[in-house]
């Protein structure tokens, strides 16, 4: 299994694999306040090679299995933002749910939008998805633009849906049907 698109001169898009462990748990690290009021609260345990491969070996594994496909969009060597689709049901449901996110030194230049814009080509022509979810922060007003550049509408407020930065916070949920 395959997956690699140019995002830009110097970031492409491409599947998760295990040689990805070291520069995954470097941006972790490296945006860890960037990343801290979007994320559920991050134990130090969480920014160890221990719990990054326990994580990511498990995202292979979801893609192996058909149930996840884990993304990194990467500048050569150096792991600068992550897509991921995840909860893929399959039969008369296919559906996933999509999470994103870009480096602090990378926002704003649209990668997060080409990111998306080119999963959600893939879901339609290659995975052969029917629709995909996603769920923004009530006042994470950057990635709400995200979602609408890449063609997904939102579908309604859920109470209290995640535990982010340690708060059960509502959220904007959004969706793209890809086919009819």
């Amino acid at each position: 299994m395959s997956y690699s698109v140019e995002l830009s001169d110097d970031a492409t898009l491409r599947l998760l694999t295990e040689r990805d462990i070291g520069p995954v748990l470097d941006a972790y690290k490296r945006n860890r306040e960037h990343l801290a009021p979007w994320d559920p609260a991050r134990a130090d345990s969480f920014f160890t090679t221990t719990e990054q491969t326990r994580i990511l070996t498990g995202q292979i594994g979801q893609l192996e299995a058909g149930a996840g496909y884990p993304l990194v969009i990467v500048n050569g060597a150096t792991v600068i933002g992550r897509v991921t689709l995840s909860g893929i049901v399959r039969g008369p449901f296919q559906s996933a749910s999509i999470g994103y996110w870009v480096d602090k030194e990378h926002t704003g230049q649209g990668l997060a939008s080409a990111a998306l814009r080119s999963v959600v080509q893939h879901c339609l022509e290659d995975l052969g998805l029917h629709r995909i979810e996603a769920g923004t922060l009530l006042h994470n007003l950057g990635s709400q633009k995200v979602l609408s550049k890449a063609g997904f509408a939102p579908i309604g407020i859920a109470e209290k849906y995640l535990k982010i930065a340690g708060t059960w916070q509502d959220h904007l949920l959004f969706q793209r049907i890809l086919s009819q």
